[in-house]
């Protein structure tokens, strides 16, 4: 077998396997994502801007929950976040060790602005598929993101 044959099957060997092409999909969602909304906002940082939004005076531990993100490093986003002006933070009455954030007039303004650019990202991602198709990828990347959790959906 030649160098370029043993090449070509290394490449089909893991060109198909579930893991290596959501590496590649996730590549393309954030080259999407700062083409869209620029390169000052992450899509950690909006999922976050969203959820406080959302759930006005949340903690940072509940936050990490709702968003799916590691609790250990949700500091360090809201430090830059709160250093941006989009967030509040500020230290519950009975607990001095718990911090209630809140959206700030900036934060919501972030939101507003690039909430177009979301909805392009996600047409974008998307436009290969047929509607169909797109429901159907979209329900299960949930499945396998949830795991064992059920979704109701197959009931």
């Amino acid at each position: 077998m030649t160098t370029a044959a043993r090449q070509q099957r290394v490449r089909e060997s893991f060109s198909r396997l579930p893991g290596h092409l959501i590496r590649r999909l996730h590549q393309v969602s954030t080259a999407y994502f700062a083409e869209e909304c620029g390169g000052e906002l992450t899509a950690v940082q909006y999922a976050a801007l969203v959820a406080i939004g959302s759930h006005p005076g949340i903690d940072a531990t509940r936050l990490s929950e709702i968003i799916y993100f590691d609790r250990s490093t949700i500091g360090d986003v809201l430090d830059r976040m709160e250093g941006k002006g989009w967030i509040r933070r500020e230290y519950t009455p009975s607990d001095r060790r718990i911090k209630r954030l809140d959206l700030s007039s900036a934060g919501q303004e972030v939101l507003q602005h690039v909430e177009p650019g979301i909805r392009r990202v996600q047409d974008r991602l998307l436009a290969p598929l047929t509607v169909a198709e797109a429901k159907m990828l979209v329900r299960l990347l949930g499945k396998m993101a949830d795991g064992d959790e059920d979704d109701g959906a197959d009931a």
